[in-house]
């Protein structure tokens, strides 16, 4: 009796776990991001997209791909407005200069704080860093894409570009997306984070 009893309790699970596709990833980001992009209340995909949305495709991670730049603060710059995908204008500063190895070669990226999102709490130190690079257009978002960092209390922080992810407008474009500023441009592949989306 005992056997049968574990074995309806076997196939009871089994067929729940079934029935609830499991979160893909191989990184904490990649299935928080999968996680996000299959909730209805967070995701950027149109309603039909979401309905056979399996996950992103993204690089394999990469330890290459997490560096340690040196931050220049720029204290006396104006903010400005960022062009977008849409009219709408959000106001950024530019924060700083981060420079930075990568495959051997020296880079140099601008990075920005929205003035919006620093009076919003959890976000008084929070960084954005647009970049464009060599797989855009190909393996990548043609657009660009975005890296998040956190203001460090040196002048060293770290830039995790396996954590890249497309403007939201590469899914959806009801969205207003910020633009990636011609001089974030790095003469290199970056073949890590999100890559291209394609509607399977």
């Amino acid at each position: 009796m005992k056997y049968f009893l574990h074995l309806f309790l076997m196939i009871s699970v089994l067929s729940c776990a079934q029935g609830k596709q499991p979160i893909l990833g191989e990184t904490e980001f990649q299935k928080k991001m999968n996680a996000d992009f299959k909730d209805a209340t967070k995701s950027p995909l149109k309603d039909n997209d979401r309905k056979d949305f399996k996950g992103l495709d993204f690089f394999k991670f990469d330890s290459i791909y997490v560096v340690t730049a040196s931050l220049t603060r720029t204290p006396d710059e104006a903010p400005f407005k960022m062009k977008t995908t849409t009219e709408r204008m959000p106001m950024y500063v530019k924060y700083g200069v981060v420079n930075f190895e990568l495959k051997g070669e020296t880079h140099e990226l601008n990075i920005y704080q929205n003035l919006d999102l620093m009076n919003e709490v959890g976000y008084e130190d929070y960084l954005f860093l647009p970049f464009l690079d060599l797989t855009n257009g190909d393996t990548t978002y043609g657009g660009g894409r975005y890296v998040e960092c956190k203001i460090p209390s040196d002048n060293e922080v770290v830039i995790d570009f396996n954590s890249a992810y497309n403007p939201y407008c590469a899914y959806n474009e009801k969205y207003s997306c910020p633009i990636v500023p011609r001089e974030n441009y790095l003469e290199t592949e970056v073949e890590a984070g999100v890559k291209a989306y394609e509607k399977h």
